[in-house]
């Protein structure tokens, strides 16, 4: 093949691979343009200011909005503290000590599968320690928690939840909540545990 033709060949080959770059960064700028803002969806329910003004708040809230006596939980004001395409990620281990696996939900999944049992069973979740990392828009806790069936029962599980969030310049997003829970052979570190 003559190295004119090999380059051109070359070109083509990258360009059905790829794509073409240009255009397609013509078409990211033209979604942009028309997507809505930030984490925000036509459906989504609005969010209490008092909720999402600072990283504070929007942990609190979190905890907050999923603790309470047996009963139904407030899932619009759940729903408004999520980003479009949130997820919600649990690390289950089976009863025999098989291998760990990962249940990936969405905020509506998560609202389906636990409203069920909080309508049975009080749950009551609060922090105990937080470590935060923060770039940009964009901000890691984790944040170590307890569970009670009562507010001031026995505690019933502790672990850490892993949160990433997203500041708009107006507000907090969750964007995603990772958890595992404390068990024999996985106890949470006492840098975890220290306020």
């Amino acid at each position: 093949m003559k190295p004119g033709t090999k380059a051109i060949a070359l070109w083509m080959a990258t360009m059905m691979v790829c794509g073409n770059g240009w255009a397609r960064a013509g078409q990211e700028n033209k979604e942009a343009a028309q997507a809505p803002a930030a984490g925000a969806t036509p459906t989504m329910p609005a969010a209490k200011p008092e909720d999402v003004k600072s990283l504070d708040a929007i942990v609190a809230a979190v905890y907050d909005v999923i603790s309470g006596p047996p009963g139904e939980r407030d899932w619009n004001r759940f729903h408004s503290l999520f980003a479009k395409d949130a997820r919600l990620i649990a690390v289950r281990m089976p009863k025999d000590g098989g291998k760990p696996s990962l249940v990936v939900m969405t905020p509506g999944d998560y609202a389906e599968r636990s409203g069920a049992y909080f309508k049975q069973h009080g749950f009551f979740e609060h922090e105990l320690s937080r470590k935060t990392d923060s770039f940009g828009a964009m901000t890691h806790i984790y944040t170590t928690y307890e569970s009670r069936e009562t507010k001031d029962g026995k505690p019933i599980d502790r672990g850490i939840n892993s949160m990433e969030f997203f500041f708009d310049g107006q507000r907090w997003w969750c964007v995603e909540i990772y958890w595992d829970a404390e068990r024999p052979g996985n106890p949470i570190p006492e840098k975890y545990l220290g306020k």
